[in-house]
């Protein structure tokens, strides 16, 4: 197998070539959110029928070169739970495709236990995927032949696991379902988190004294800058229950810090002065000065007993017709979008299916059985 390195503009025609006529275009992603402090893409891996290409998105932008058969109606784009690959897309290279077909999730919608892709390669293709590089630093350079040939084993596959996947969807009559489903992830756009407050990233937080919360937050925000002056993920400076230890602690000298579990001497010893001044001078503020953890808007009301007693029955009849397809409860359908159901009480297929997030094949399959139990 050859693999097309792609990491300057000269080769990029090489590229837009092999890729030119096709109608078919396997594609992942690999970003370095495990090791590094930004998860931007690093690789781009792409593959036709008989061609395979890695980008290296760091040397180069391909997404000029991408647009045209990644945005084009009559190109159908493979992927293997492609939700965040098609947000980093967005992101980072502005490309959005609009017809995809997503293995993941043609397999949910045939009821396979293993969703996985290396298991469902070796159970249709009897391939054999190493784990080797799973969380491999995919910003590092120069990346080794080997790595390069395990990034492209996500694509090289993917259009003979699609085949597959679709004659076994048509012979049950589902692939309307995966056309729906692929039409609603072609939406999917990159959504930042905003001005969240870092306590809120942080399990434990929330049941905090005033003052501790005030602390934890000065520790988030140094552990921060520390990870983007390094170009390190922030829990490979200091996991989270560690910056806890360290508030509860409260270690008055640099030695005593480096002591703490999960918090490094060297760490310690490189950039905990500034993090103790920091912690001294918030405990130094008045009450009136600190914020807390922040409210947030308040919740859903709990149903009443009548809107649960009628969403118990409603995920009952889903069990059952679940079982009967042979797939996940949860892909038949979310609790979440039953309660919503209960409260709406559709008297009509036409109702159900105006229900939020209600999938038309969803009504489909379920909606004689729900309409009698509404």
């Amino acid at each position: 197998m050859t693999i097309r390195l792609i990491s300057d503009a000269d080769s990029l025609g090489e590229l837009q070539e092999g890729l030119t006529g096709e109608n078919r275009v396997a594609v992942d992603l690999e970003a370095a959110g495990f090791h590094r402090y930004s998860d931007r893409v690093c690789l781009l891996q792409v593959s036709t029928a008989g061609q395979h290409f890695v980008v290296d998105t760091l040397a180069v932008d391909p997404s000029g070169v991408l647009r045209g058969p990644m945005e084009s109606p009559t190109v159908t784009i493979l992927l293997h739970g492609g939700d965040y690959d098609l947000r980093l897309l967005d992101r980072d290279l502005d490309l959005h495709p609009v017809k995809l077909f997503d293995t993941q999730t043609a397999a949910a919608l045939l009821g396979e236990p293993s969703l996985g892709l290396a298991a469902l390669l070796q159970k249709y293709l009897d391939v054999h995927v190493s784990k080797k590089y799973q969380r491999a630093d995919w910003a590092q350079r120069p990346l080794p032949a080997e790595m390069l040939d395990y990034a492209v084993s996500d694509t090289r596959h993917l259009h003979e696991l699609a085949r597959i996947l679709i004659e076994r969807l048509e012979a049950v009559g589902r692939i309307s379902w995966a056309e729906e489903e692929s039409t609603l992830m072609e939406a999917l756009r990159w959504n930042s988190t905003g001005d969240v407050d870092p306590v809120t990233r942080i399990k434990g937080a929330r049941n905090l004294e005033l003052r501790d919360v005030a602390l934890v937050r000065e520790a988030w925000l140094w552990r921060d800058e520390v990870a983007r002056a390094r170009d390190r993920a922030p829990f490979r400076v200091a996991g989270d229950p560690a910056l806890l230890e360290v508030v509860g602690e409260r270690p008055r000298n640099v030695s005593a810090l480096g002591r703490i579990r999960g918090f490094s001497s060297q760490l310690a010893e490189r950039s905990g002065k500034e993090l103790l001044d920091r912690l001294e001078q918030t405990d130094r503020l008045d009450d009136s000065e600190l914020v807390g953890y922040p409210r947030g808007p308040a919740g859903p009301r709990r149903p009443s007993p009548e809107v649960e007693e009628i969403a118990n029955r409603l995920k009952a009849v889903r069990n059952e017709v679940a079982v009967t397809l042979g797939i996940d409860r949860g892909v038949l359908m979310s609790n979440t979008v039953i309660l919503e159901i209960a409260q709406v009480n559709p008297s009509s297929v036409e109702e159900l299916a105006g229900v939020p997030g209600v999938r038309r094949w969803q009504s489909e399959a379920l909606a004689d059985r729900f309409l009698g139990v509404l």
